[in-house]
């Protein structure tokens, strides 16, 4: 068995591919109409074609209940970016988890949740540059020593 991708439902697939492409800088890898394949392997479904394949009448947007995960290695430079864009609507503002890991979360136009994080081996750089020991680094993001050496090395 092989995850091959995640597919999200769309209510207006030339919105949402642009939506992705301006904010995640993603893109048509394949283009079916009803069904496009984007880069990093999220699919998007039109609405009507997924009613379709599921026999249903309504299709609901807008749970909480799952999210799709980004990082992004220049993440100051992303959040200004993202900052000038007018169409954003954020689940929360960027914000820094206890361990350091910088995150915000956005919705997409469907109201999928998307967060975009900052890589764990991003955060142990900014610690280092910022002076931190290995261990104090390896103690801050409660995680393995031999990660964070095996990072800076």
């Amino acid at each position: 068995m092989n995850l091959k991708s995640s597919l999200l439902v769309v209510k207006d697939m030339d919105a949402a591919k642009a939506f992705y492409a301006e904010v995640l800088g993603l893109s048509v890898e394949q283009d079916f109409g009803a069904n496009v394949t984007l880069t990093g392997g999220l699919s998007l479904q039109t609405e009507a074609s997924w009613k379709e394949f599921l026999s249903a009448d309504e299709i609901s947007f807008g749970g909480c209940d799952a999210e799709i995960y980004f990082e992004e290695d220049n993440y100051d430079a992303f959040l200004k970016r993202l900052s000038a864009l007018s169409n954003i609507c954020y689940v929360h503002p960027p914000l820094e988890h206890r361990w350091g890991q910088r995150v915000c979360r956005i919705y997409d136009l469907d109201k999928h949740i998307i967060e975009i994080a900052e890589p764990l081996s991003a955060v142990i750089r900014r610690f280092a540059g910022e002076g931190m020991s290995d261990t104090e680094i390896a103690e801050r993001m409660d995680i393995p020593l031999d990660m964070v050496t095996a990072e800076l090395q």
